[in-house]
C-alpha cells in the first residue's frame, strides 16, 4: 500500500510539473526599452509594462532602463527587446539609415504616437544665454552618445549657423547634465522630453534656471526643413523661476516595436493601451496627453500591421509610407 501511495505521489508531481512547464511555455515575455530614471520614458514605460501585463492574457512585459531613442532602436534591431519608446525624428533616421545609424533598421515599426516632446535648452539665469544664437562658444551638453538628442541638437545648431566646433560639446544624459549645470561646469544643456522634465524640475529647485528661447527665424527654418519638427511652447511657470513662455521646437514620442511581432499580438497591445488610458495616466502625467485623436500625429515610419488593423477598425486613416 505504501508503494502504491508513493507511486501515486510521483505521478501527481510529474503531472503538476508538466502542467507548470506547459503554462510557462505558453506565456509570452516581452521587454520595453525606456530611458533613464530622470526622464519621462522610464516611468511611462513602467506604466505601459504593468498595463500590458495586467490586460493581456499570458503576456508579461518588463520595462528596461536605457540611453533612450537611438539606443532603444539598436536594441530592437538586435532582437534584444520587442518594444521601445523613441523620438519620431530618430525613428525616421533609423529606417532611412541616416546618422547615427550605419545602415537602415529594417525591423522597426510604429505602434502609436504618444505625446509631444520639447527641445528644452536649460541654462542658469543671468549667464547671458537667452537665445540659441547665444550658445556659440559655450560649454553645452548635447545629450548622451546613444540618445536621439545629439542629432536633434545638430540640426538645431546647423540651422542657427552654429557648428559643433563652435561650442564646447559634452555628451551627458539628463541627470548628469542637470548636475553639471548645478555645479557650474556647464553653461547649457539639452533635455528632449515632455514638460515638466523631472531632471529640470529638480534642478530648478536648487538653482535659478532659465530656458533658452528659439528665435522666430530659426523656428521657421527648422519646421520647413525637417518634417518631424513642429513648433512648440513651454508655458511660463512650468519650472520654478521661468516666468515667461519659451518658444521652442518639438518632436513626438512614439511607441515602436519589432516588425516581426505577430500581428494579433500587436493588435492586442494597441487595443489594451487605448482602452485603458486612465490606468496609464496614473504612471505619469504625460500619459494624459495620449489619445486616439493624436495617435498617428508625427508618424515618421510605417505602422505595424497589427496597429493598422486597430486604427482602421476605429475609422482612423493610417498614413502610407
Amino acid at each position: 500500500m505504501k508503494k502504491i501511495f508513493v507511486l501515486l505521489c510521483a505521478v501527481f508531481m510529474s503531472l503538476a510539473l508538466t502542467c507548470a512547464s506547459s503554462a510557462s511555455e505558453s506565456k509570452t515575455f516581452l521587454s520595453i526599452a525606456t530611458g533613464g530614471p530622470a526622464g519621462v520614458y522610464y516611468p511611462l514605460g513602467v506604466g505601459l509594462a504593468n498595463l500590458l501585463t495586467n490586460h493581456l492574457e499570458n503576456v508579461e512585459v518588463t520595462a528596461k532602463t536605457s540611453d533612450a531613442s537611438a539606443a532603444n532602436i539598436n536594441l530592437i534591431a538586435g532582437g534584444e527587446v520587442a518594444l521601445a519608446l523613441v523620438q519620431n525624428d530618430v525613428a525616421f533616421r533609423a529606417v532611412s539609415g541616416e546618422r547615427p545609424f550605419r545602415e537602415p533598421v529594417r525591423n522597426l515599426s510604429m505602434i502609436a504616437a504618444l505625446y509631444t516632446e520639447y527641445v528644452q535648452f536649460v541654462t542658469v539665469r543671468g549667464n547671458g544665454v537667452n537665445y540659441v544664437s547665444d550658445l556659440k562658444g559655450r560649454r553645452v551638453s548635447v545629450g548622451s552618445m546613444e540618445s536621439g538628442s545629439i542629432d536633434s541638437v545638430g540640426a538645431v545648431l546647423s540651422a542657427a549657423g552654429i557648428r559643433h566646433v563652435d561650442i564646447n560639446a559634452v555628451f551627458l544624459d539628463f541627470a548628469s547634465t542637470a548636475l553639471r549645470i548645478q555645479e557650474g561646469e556647464l553653461d547649457a544643456g539639452i533635455v528632449i522630453a515632455g514638460y515638466p522634465a523631472p531632471a529640470l524640475t529638480a534642478l530648478g529647485a536648487r538653482v535659478d534656471i532659465n530656458l533658452v528661447a528659439f528665435e522666430e527665424e530659426l523656428l521657421d527654418k527648422l519646421s520647413s526643413e525637417y518634417p518631424f519638427f513642429t513648433r512648440g511652447v513651454i508655458p511660463a511657470g512650468t519650472y520654478s523661476g521661468v516666468d515667461r513662455d519659451t518658444p521652442t521646437i518639438a518632436v513626438m514620442a512614439l511607441l515602436v516595436c519589432d516588425s516581426d511581432l505577430p500581428d494579433e499580438l500587436v493588435y492586442e497591445i494597441t487595443r489594451a493601451i487605448f482602452e485603458n488610458l486612465p490606468e496609464l495616466a496614473s504612471a505619469h502625467p504625460k500619459a494624459e496627453m495620449i489619445s486616439l485623436d493624436t495617435a498617428l500625429t508625427g508618424a515618421s515610419i510605417p505602422l505595424h500591421p497589427g496597429a493598422v488593423r486597430f486604427f482602421a477598425e476605429r475609422g482612423i486613416e493610417v498614413p502610407v509610407f
